[in-house]
This record gives structure tokens, sequence and C-alpha cells, in this order.
């Protein structure tokens, strides 16, 4: 895949995202059956249901949601996907749905899950209990994060898959674990095959790690240095793993890390952005010896490595950010090691 130098509009990056790779292709060929994509209104839905249907055009993919943001739905049409109108907390309206083959699970509650915390639960626990006996029948890749490993040591090259779930305090936390541990239940008594997918984080150039630090050198903020390491990995490249995990489902389900390889200093991250964008990060606090971190090396072995290396996400995010380029004003909160969202 030939890689741009930079990328002068949205539907730019949008285009170069949802181009699928021979192997998407080929993979998706060989697993049968039409694919829905489950809370396709958030920040990667969109892109990964658009990706789907480019890479296996003769394809049937729907994406369903309650389309409350504007222009969500008249963009999946115009790609050829099928919007579906439903909430998926209406466990009658998910009865109705088409029983698809394929399943990707997107849904879940993250940003003010502190605040109403009876519903962080309900989607994030109850909602993938519903889905998972409704779609017993279809193969299920249901997206999680890394937050549900515990802290580990920043030099231990991240928490692999046979880490437990037992994450640090918080009701975002607690609750994606919740979530594995429902499609676990349920993959194990109807013998649903799926997979785990712990992602951890993803970049675009309108939101994500790279853009929150990038965007805060830029702007002469201060970087809190607490959370001292993360992980990143283009959205493109998340997408493309999350559907060639249908073809890599297993019976039970099981996890796997989406990440990229490096374990990357934010320190080390401030001070590259501050070379492209000629300014002087301010920087605070002190890097802590644990994080959320993960292993990809069952990725790496299992799909290849990501192809977008971290050095080009950077400097892309820098050039995006330089023109004053579009933002989805979302922060991350990468930073927050309280669980308190």
């Amino acid at each position: 895949m030939t890689l741009p130098a930079r990328f002068d509009s949205v539907e730019a990056v949008e285009d170069f995202m949802t181009t699928p790779s021979d192997a998407l292709i080929a993979d998706l060929a060989r697993t049968p059956g039409d694919i829905m994509v489950l809370g396709v209104g958030g920040k990667m839905g969109p892109t990964l249901a658009r990706l789907a249907k480019r890479a296996a055009p003769g394809k049937r993919v729907m994406g369903v949601a309650r389309f409350s943001e504007p222009g969500v739905r008249e963009a999946l049409v115009k790609a050829g996907v099928e919007p579906v109108a439903a909430d998926l907390l209406d466990r009658a309206q998910l009865e109705k749905l088409p029983k698809a083959a394929n399943v990707v699970f997107m849904a879940g509650r993250k940003f003010g899950a502190t605040g109403d915390v009876p519903l962080t639960w309900a989607m994030n626990v109850q909602v993938p209990a519903m889905v998972a006996e409704v779609f017993k029948d279809s193969s299920i890749v249901a997206f999680s994060t890394g937050c549900v490993y515990p802290f580990v040591p920043v030099e231990s090259g991240g928490a692999s898959e046979d880490v437990p779930p037992v994450p640090p305090p918080g009701d975002y936390a607690t609750t994606c674990a919740g979530r594995e541990r429902m499609f676990e239940y349920f993959s194990n008594k109807y013998g649903t095959p799926g997979r785990l997918f712990r992602l951890n984080y993803a970049i675009d150039m309108r939101y994500g790690v790279l853009h929150d630090i990038g965007r805060k050198v830029r702007d002469g903020e201060t970087i809190d240095l607490s959370m001292g390491h993360v992980n990143v990995i283009w959205q493109g490249d998340a997408n493309a793993v999350a559907l060639r995990c249908l073809a890599h489902a297993t019976t039970p389900t099981t996890p796997i890390n989406v990440t990229g390889p490096e374990t990357i200093e934010v320190r080390w991250l401030a001070g590259e952005f501050g070379k492209l964008l000629g300014k002087s990060p301010k920087l605070t606090g002190i890097p802590a010896a644990t994080g959320w971190l993960n292993d990809s090396r069952r990725m790496v072995k299992e799909f290849g490595p990501p192809s977008v290396p971290l050095a080009t996400m950077i400097e892309w995010t820098a050039d995006w950010l330089a023109r004053g380029m579009v933002t989805l004003d979302k922060p991350t909160h990468y930073e927050v090691r309280d669980g308190r969202y």
C-alpha cells in the first residue's frame, strides 16, 4: 500500500482509510453471509462499515444505530451500507433485526460513564448479554478495550491476552470486563464463534492520542506525563483487523489485542510534535512506572504488522494540526488513571 504524504480533506482521509487490502478482501471472500455492524454511529463505525462494503461489494452490509448524529445515515447510504435504526437497549427492537451471519459489535459507553453509572452498566453489560443471545447463531467480533487489563510495568511490553481481565477501579473499565464476560458466557453456552477485540488506541486525523498530544503542543497547553506511555494504531488498520477477525473467529470466543507494536513514551511524542510544529512542549508530572499497555504480538502473528507506521501517523497528525484542519473535539482522556471518564 502506498502511503500518502498528507491528507487534503476529511474525504481523502476516509477514502484512504476505507480502501481494502488484498488480505481483507480474501478473508471476507471466504467468510459466508452478510455483515451487520451494531453501534455503527460512533467514531469508528462508519469507516468500518464502508471498508466492509468496499472489500465485499457482493455482501449485504448493514449498520445499526439510533442515528442521532446528522449526516451519518446519508453517508452510509451513499457508500452502499444499509442503515437500520434501532435502540440496542430495547430487546424487542434487537429481536426484529435481520439475523446476519456476521456481527461486529461496536456499541458501548465510555465518556460520561461516571455521570450516569446505571446507563453505563446497561450499555456495557446488559446490551452485550442481549446481543449475544439474540445473535447466538452468528459470528460475533465484539469491540473491547485494553482497559480490561490491570496496569502493567511500562518495560513489560504490555499485557498479553493471557493476563486475566482484572481492571483498575472505575465503572468504565469494570463494565468493559463485564461486556467480555457476557460474550464469553453465551459463546460457551451456544457455541457462538467470535473474538474479543481489545483495542488500544485508534488514530484518525480528527481525534486520538496523537491528535490530543499534538494539539496541546500546538496550542501551548500543558501535557500531563502521569500516564507516561501509550500504544496506538491507525484506525484503518484496526478496522481491517476487526473485519478479518470474522474469518478468524474461534469457538468459544477468544481475546485479541489490537494495537501498534511499540510502547510509546508520551514525553518523546511531545518532543516529536514540538520539532514538527516548531513549538516547545509544556510538560508536567512524573511518568508512572505502570500503564494500560497491550502486547500486540498475537495480532501481528495472525494478521501481520500494521500498514501505517508510527512515524507516518505522527507526521500526518502534525501536518493536519498545523493547517488547522477539522477536529471531532473528542479527547481520548488517555491520561486518566483513576477510571473516571
